[in-house]
């Protein structure tokens, strides 16, 4: 089996959108990331890969994470068009190219796109991304090749 998890980056400041890239997590966001981070490692989720756009508040949300679960900061990779927005089929492209040893797979980044990702993954999703929302999903794979649209199961949902 393999599991992706899918964040939304935490609540960020609502000024700066003339240089969106650069905004940074409120405070609120901040605890947020936090708090899910530690809920995570309470369950025993131990990340082997993190992608993160490398738009500020979500590149914050991914290192709050990693220092939550134990995850070595200097091994989240950043890929920018994370951040310019893929398709569903470029996100799986992505997902396919996954060392076959990594079994936990986070992503970090933004909405729309994030929850339509979720929404393409899985065979059917009702919910909303909110900030700082997390969806795990699993594959019945044992090989990222053979992820398609639509395969993924919803494990659970943090928020």
């Amino acid at each position: 089996m393999k599991r992706v998890f899918i964040v939304r980056h935490a609540k960020a400041v609502p000024y700066g959108y003339e240089d969106d890239f650069t905004r940074d997590l409120t405070d609120k966001g901040v605890s947020d990331a936090q708090r899910i981070g530690s809920e995570l490692k309470s369950l025993n989720i131990v990340p082997d890969t993190m992608i993160s756009s490398p738009a500020n508040r979500a590149i914050q949300t991914a290192l709050i994470f990693a220092e939550s679960m134990g995850f070595d900061k200097r091994n989240i990779l950043k890929i920018e068009n994370i951040y310019h927005g893929l398709t569903t089929s470029e996100f799986l492209d992505v997902i396919k190219k996954l060392p076959e040893t990594t079994k936990t797979a986070f992503f970090f980044g933004h909405n729309p796109g994030f929850h339509y990702f979720v929404d393409n993954l899985l065979d059917r999703f009702n919910d909303d991304m909110p900030t700082c929302s997390t969806v795990a999903i699993d594959f019945n794979v044992d090989s990222w090749k053979k992820v398609e649209a639509r395969s993924g199961k919803k494990a659970f949902q943090l928020v």
